[in-house]
């Protein structure tokens, strides 16, 4: 067995990514092939990527890029979004993974990113580096014929057309950056996204069947403000339509696209099931619906992970539910975030400054960055032994601040093969 301390952690060059591909495939159990290198190299030639080498051998990947999260309040914060992370089986408990991530929180905190973002594969990885459960995920399976929408109702779809692919290129971004300006939780997504995302530029390994796009267009504007990307497939049973639909995609920048395209996907001729995917806990999507018990929930957890690396500069960018000021003494073993803090928020703004001031509250770096888009409450995880409160008062002052009235969200598509419940 080779010593852990000869295996090199470091930044993947040219010569390496094929390796490098072979082994995050393995990994995320994807046959390698020579197109999926090329895959790898177009869409992460600005990205950092880590690898980690016994000797010639490339024994685990990591990859990080530029990000942009929204928080409470708008502003658009600079994040480091992880990715493709993985370790060969035959290289587990040595520490490789706890490098490679230090190597990268080093390198995100230097370039000034106050956050690192991630979507954790498996619930215990990645609280150990300061990560906290920031956003949780819904996935629903609607029953169409419990649903109580009639398809001869053309007024429930009022505004709804279906495209094809270059007229929803055109449109959907815009349709996404008007939700994102308003959605804590939400991530950028880029033209190498959306070129994926309708079919223009294909992953390796990638055989999904074509999608069905629609647009939702408002009756005032005549702009698009909601946006519905999809698959069915025709099934059959005892003469009986049985066919599924999935959902991939659906944006919205007002309740009235959200209602009708919904009822549009419900209504579509021979479905009986449809697969709603990625969505907020407290989503409204199934009050859209004739009897909205019929959007079961299949799945439930939490999905994106976030690691407060700046403290001062991240509590500064958002805003708060009232206007309050709170001590907080924050504990990080890697000591990025750590130090006592003065934050001092309001509706309209924020300041954190380093202060001398005795502490209101005593909280590890973890907790904090799971209460930092407002999806936790202090109080919750006080009981959980998080938070220790040092002051009466301090953990419903911190809840009154740090809460929003909807829950964060960090929307997803399905762009893969692959369509599992709760798969990353």
């Amino acid at each position: 067995m080779t010593d852990t301390a000869v295996i090199d952690i470091r930044s993947v060059t040219e010569d390496d990514l094929p390796a490098w591909t072979r082994t995050w495939g393995n990994g995320y159990l994807r046959p390698y092939t020579e197109s999926s290198v090329e895959a790898i190299r177009s869409t992460t030639a600005r990205d950092r990527l880590i690898g980690a080498f016994d000797m010639d051998r490339c024994v685990g990947t990591y990859r990080s890029s530029a990000q942009e999260i929204t928080v409470p309040g708008g502003a658009f914060l600079p994040a480091s979004a992880i990715s493709k992370v993985s370790v060969a089986g035959t290289h587990r408990r040595r520490g490789l993974l706890s490098r490679m991530v230090a190597m990268d929180l080093r390198g995100a905190f230097e370039r000034g990113e106050p956050v690192a973002v991630l979507d954790a594969a498996q619930y215990p990885l990645y609280g150990r580096y300061g990560f906290g459960p920031a956003t949780a995920m819904a996935w629903f399976e609607i029953d169409v014929h419990r649903a109580r929408l009639d398809p001869r109702r053309t007024a429930d779809t009022s505004g709804v057309l279906l495209v094809d692919a270059r007229e929803y290129l055109k449109a959907a971004p815009g349709v996404y950056e008007r939700l994102r300006a308003g959605q804590p939780g939400a991530l950028r997504r880029d033209e190498l996204w959306w070129q994926e995302a309708t079919g223009q530029r294909t992953g390796s390994g990638d055989r999904r069947s074509e999608p069905f796009f629609a647009l939702h267009f408002d009756a005032d504007s005549g702009e698009a403000d909601g946006l519905l990307c999809f698959n069915a497939e025709e099934t059959w049973g005892n003469m009986l339509p049985q066919s599924p639909l999935w959902i991939r995609d659906l944006i919205t920048a007002s309740p009235r696209a959200e209602a009708a395209l919904l009822r549009y996907a419900v209504t579509v001729d021979w479905v009986t099931t449809v697969h709603l995917p990625y969505r907020s806990p407290d989503t409204l999507l199934p009050l859209w619906l004739g009897d909205p018990r019929a959007a079961r929930v299949s799945a439930l957890s939490d999905y994106m992970w976030l690691r407060v690396l700046d403290t001062p500069r991240a509590l500064s960018a958002r805003t708060y539910g009232i206007e309050a000021s709170l001590v907080l003494e924050v504990a990080d073993a890697a000591g990025y975030g750590a130090g006592t803090w003065l934050l001092e928020g309001a509706r309209d703004g924020a300041s954190c400054t380093r202060t001398t001031r005795a502490p209101d509250l005593r909280i590890d770096v973890r907790d904090l960055s799971s209460l930092y888009l407002g999806d936790d409450s202090a109080t919750r995880l006080s009981v959980l032994g998080g938070i220790e409160e040092l002051r009466p008062g301090a953990l419903a002052r911190a809840d009154a601040m740090f809460r929003t009235g909807r829950r964060p969200w960090s929307p997803r598509a399905v762009l893969g093969a692959r369509y599992q419940a709760g798969a990353p």
